[in-house]
């Protein structure tokens, strides 16, 4: 019988590690095993993993310089007066009402800002919220969640661009008096951001109806009072207009108003109000009429309702005996 041949084993193999990193980044096969990646397989995916990270960060870019980004900003980098309010009174019950509602919920709509130089940025829109945000955080300063308001960044096209998001949105959020809408054309056209007050309330309020627009400039007339005044933005309608028609056609009539304001003790709104009704009342009362006319040499008459004065050397015992005779006579 033929001797049988003995097999011996198969040759020993070592399967290469794909993260012992021996730097052979050929394609190894043996008895059909495939080991590390070919190069090109590590490139492309290199590749599409910088593409889809530049295209992540160009969108978050984007979002923020288009003002789509939600950023939480320390409440000391933010300049609340970078522009001028056109807010000029908080009701106070409102405010209250507003602390309430962040201490309860968090701020739920986020203000509008612009950024500035040295890591600073300047208040658009959102100033009650920044307000109330400030005095929760007063009052309670280890609490992050005060110390930091949500804010979108804007890019706005110029002052101009950035006063009419201020008033926009406060026109949809807040009942703005028309004294507080006049004044803010007012100060624009004061910082050279508008021509006049005509072309702010123009720009300004240029999506109201035509006749609230005309209000809002006639009202614009009362703001030369402002350091006068004490509550402005309680000056109602038909009142703040009838005070106007009296600036406009009465020269005498605003330093007499302002000499009331200034001596009244005004407490509050109301006060103020009847100090302002009662000059306009004062204003409307019809003129007495004075004649006086010299009827000779030495002999002056001078009359008004209700009065009639004789005057000049003339006048003498005997011109009022002869007088009297007279008027006696016409009885």
């Amino acid at each position: 019988m033929a001797k049988r041949k003995r097999l011996s084993p198969a040759p020993a193999f070592e399967i290469p590690d794909p993260l012992a990193g021996s730097g052979d980044l050929e394609t190894k096969a043996v008895n059909g095993w495939v080991g590390t990646r070919a190069p090109i397989a590590d490139v492309t995916g290199d590749a599409a993993r910088h593409a889809a990270f530049e295209e992540v960060s160009a969108e978050l870019q984007s979002a923020r310089q288009e003002g789509r980004m939600v950023l939480r900003l320390a409440l000391d980098v933010i300049e609340a007066d970078h522009l001028v309010r056109d807010r000029v009174a908080v009701d106070g019950d409102d405010m209250a009402s507003l602390i309430d509602s962040l201490r309860m919920r968090g701020q739920q709509t986020p203000i509008e800002v612009v950024a500035l130089a040295g890591g600073r940025y300047g208040l658009i829109s959102g100033w009650r919220r920044l307000m109330a945000l400030q005095s929760l955080h007063a009052e309670a300063p280890h609490e992050d969640r005060f110390g930091q308001i949500q804010a979108l960044v804007r890019q706005p096209d110029g002052a101009p661009d950035a006063y009419r998001a201020m008033v926009e949105e406060n026109e949809l959020r807040a009942n703005l008096s028309f004294y507080e809408r006049a004044r803010i054309a007012v100060k624009a056209a004061e910082e050279g951001v508008y021509e006049s007050p005509k072309h702010a309330v123009q720009s300004l309020f240029s999506s109201v109806r035509r006749a609230k627009r005309s209000k809002i400039l006639s009202f614009a007339d009362l703001v030369v009072l402002d350091d006068h005044l004490s509550f402005p933005s309680a000056i109602p309608e038909k009142l703040g207009l009838a005070l106007v028609g009296a600036m406009r056609t009465q020269p005498d009539f605003t330093p007499r108003l302002v000499t009331a304001l200034r001596a009244a003790p005004i407490s509050d709104a109301a006060a103020e109000r009847v100090v302002l009704e009662r000059s306009l009342c004062s204003a409307s009362e019809p003129k007495q009429r004075v004649f006086t006319d010299q009827v000779f040499e030495g002999l002056e008459l001078t009359a008004k309702a209700g009065k009639v004065t004789l005057s000049g050397p003339f006048v003498d015992d005997a011109l009022v005996v002869a007088l009297r005779s007279w008027l006696l006579s016409k009885r």
